[in-house]
């Protein structure tokens, strides 16, 4: 294909093309393996090499599915591809190589996607920028020197630098929506329960965790979702089907739906002037199409939940290091974890079941005043982040400065968070450019189930301020 036809087209239409007959899936994968030649050595976006997997799939046959012949990655975190190393972005997890698929993985197959490579991940996704002792830093598109996101870094650099039009992705604390924004691409957190965790667990953090992607267009979004939602055998709590496949969504009219304004992050971090222009302007753009929006602010005790979602981070980090370290019949050695990382992991270890107890009743505290904020509001209105996208080393899990440390992690994460305790579902979208040239992307919040709303809401957007063909000013001649 020309160098600019496949940057055309989203994944669905990559899909389209392949069902006509007018390009092969092996077309498809050349496509983006020259970009990914071309453009991955500068964004460090794809750090393990899967296209001998991806051209004996297209030799073999590709499955009948709904996106059969597009190419796609999976997040290096806790989703493992049979006979691929699964690195969790550790060092001490750099040799690990699993022996089965991940049911998730399991239906990408089915759905027809050529998966070619796996992408960058933060050590164990515990920090909101992709940067590690074992793969190095993940830039993004827009400004080499600024950071694309975490923990799905790699998955939103490898979309907005046109590698290809979407990718797996995963959401402990904002890890779709932080790098979405980040990069100026729609990435949508589903609910609870929504996607499987199985074989290998019930849910991630306590379901503070979920899996999907980040994508270019709303329906690429919808399209993923419809083939890979679903609880799998023996999962431990299903999220509510949908009513129809949630593709049938994209472009039926949402109605005159009411909308909250949350203008200041519920962890009590300063915002950034940027942000707030941002979300006070996508603000009047849903009033021009027709919705009812106002200052309604949700009050969360941050100083609460907050303990909490750290209680449950730090256990399970401690609990997934400790059977890596028996399985490999070894204690912890001084270069397995980077810093950072080290102290969430002993953190974990001071833990008691009863603080664990609380913690998980805190998060589920939380989610009902969620609930009782949405019986007076269909959508929860606000920026992504506090903070336009950092430069890189400020997250770093290897970063001497603490201090700092902890007050931009909070401003990246202090409007994400919270519905990751409640697991409703909740979307970014790149409607806002600053003046800088990064984006600054605006987060909807749905009632918990309500997905269907989400991307009706957000392909009228996508319809009002198309971003589709946004693209970083480094990209325009066809390189990085």
């Amino acid at each position: 294909m020309p160098f600019d036809e496949y940057e055309s087209h989203d994944a669905i239409g990559l899909a389209k093309l392949v069902e006509r007959g007018e390009v092969q899936p092996s077309e498809l994968l050349d496509a983006a393996m020259a970009r990914a030649d071309a453009r991955n050595p500068s964004l460090n976006a794809i750090v393990i090499d899967m296209e001998k997997q991806a051209r004996s799939a297209i030799e073999a046959g590709l499955p009948d599915g709904p996106l059969r012949g597009v190419p796609f990655l999976l997040k290096d975190l806790h989703l493992l591809y049979a006979g691929e190393r699964s690195t969790n972005g550790s060092v001490l997890f750099r040799n690990r190589v699993a022996d089965h698929d991940s049911e998730l993985v399991e239906r990408y197959k089915r759905a027809g996607l050529v998966i070619f490579g796996k992408s960058a991940s933060p050590e164990f996704g515990v920090t909101a920028t992709t940067e590690s002792a074992l793969f190095g830093v993940t830039r993004n598109p827009w400004s080499l020197e600024h950071m694309a996101g975490g923990s799905s870094g790699g998955a939103s650099s490898a979309v907005a630098g046109g590698i290809l039009p979407a990718a797996n992705a995963s959401d402990g604390g904002g890890s779709i929506r932080v790098p979405a924004s980040c990069c100026g691409l729609f990435g949508l957190k589903p609910t609870r329960g929504r996607t499987p965790f199985g074989p290998d667990a019930g849910e991630g953090w306590s379901g503070m965790s979920c899996m999907h992607a980040i994508t270019r267009s709303v329906r690429d979004s919808a399209a993923l979702l419809d083939a890979s939602q679903g609880p799998d055998a023996g999962a431990p709590y299903v999220a509510p089907p949908p009513q129809r496949p949630y593709l049938a969504e994209i472009g039926a009219a949402p109605g005159r739906l009411r909308i909250a304004l949350q203008r200041q992050p519920w962890n009590g971090s300063q915002i950034h002037p940027d942000c707030i222009a941002a979300v006070e302007d996508a603000a009047r753009l849903l009033e021009s199409l027709g919705h009812d929006v106002e200052d309604a602010p949700l009050e969360i005790d941050f100083s609460v939940l907050g303990p909490a979602t750290s209680v449950i981070m730090s256990a399970n980090l401690r609990a997934t290091v400790d059977d890596h370290l028996l399985g490999l019949g070894r204690e912890l050695q001084d270069d397995d974890l980077e810093p950072i990382t080290r102290s969430i992991y002993h953190a974990g270890e001071k833990q008691s079941a009863a603080r664990y107890a609380r913690a998980v009743r805190t998060i589920h505290a939380a989610g009902r005043s969620v609930a009782g904020h949405f019986q007076h509001c269909d959508l929860i209105l606000s920026p992504t982040l506090a903070t336009p996208p950092l430069p890189v080393g400020a997250l770093s899990l290897s970063n001497p400065d603490r201090a700092r440390y902890g007050r931009d992690i909070l401003a990246t994460v202090g409007f994400t968070q919270l519905f990751n305790a409640s697991g409703n579902p909740a979307a970014s979208l790149p409607l806002c450019w600053n003046a800088d040239g990064l984006p600054v992307g605006i987060q909807l919040a749905a009632r918990f189930g309500d997905e269907a709303t989400l991307f009706r809401v957000s392909s009228q957007l996508e319809e009002a301020r198309p971003w589709f063909d946004e693209r970083p000013p480094t990209l325009q001649d066809g390189a990085v």
